[in-house]
């Protein structure tokens, strides 16, 4: 009887993993056709996509023809360039831009508040500290980029940045 009741069992199984499974097709082949009908319309609508496509087939040049009016194809006027952004607190600057490197100490910056790991730097003077801010500098322990990679930013704000972080230190 045991061989029976294993070959019933086997069996229904079986029938219950082949129903699951075709369920499961079933879902998939239904999933992507719903998928591709909403997309592509959505896409297609979408005005940035548009936008999008009419700027990649525009022509690349035009022609001015003599005796009409060309004003269209005067050259566009280049943008402002950005302009300095004022001095900026310490604080404000340290959460926007430093904690990034200093505050996980990545590529060997000190860490926020590390007395030990600041000492020695601090130790070379406050005017070696602040042309390195600016300037960058790579050194043995590790790189620290131009304004912390951040060349929107004025030299005070990285100033007031770097005194910031000096004064957590001590």
């Amino acid at each position: 009887m045991s061989a029976a009741q294993d070959k019933k069992f086997f069996d229904t199984f079986l029938l219950v993993l082949g129903v699951l499974i075709a369920i499961a097709i079933g879902l998939l082949a239904l999933a992507r056709m719903i998928g591709a009908n909403t997309q592509e319309r959505h896409v297609l609508e979408d005005p940035a996509y548009s936008a999008t496509v009419s700027e990649r087939i525009a022509p690349m040049a035009k022609v001015a023809v003599a005796g009409q009016d060309n004003s269209a194809l005067a050259p566009s006027q280049p943008e402002p360039a950005v302009a300095e952004s004022k001095d900026l607190p310490g604080e404000q600057v340290y959460n926007m831009a430093c904690v990034a490197c200093h505050g996980a100490g990545v590529a060997g910056a000190p860490k926020f508040g590390d007395a030990a790991a600041w000492a020695p730097r601090i130790a070379k003077g406050m005017d070696v500290l602040r042309k390195h801010s600016i300037e960058g500098f790579q050194g043995d322990a590790g790189f620290m980029p131009a304004k912390g990679g951040r060349v929107d930013l004025s030299d005070q704000s990285v100033l007031n940045a770097l005194d910031y972080m000096v004064e957590a230190a001590k």
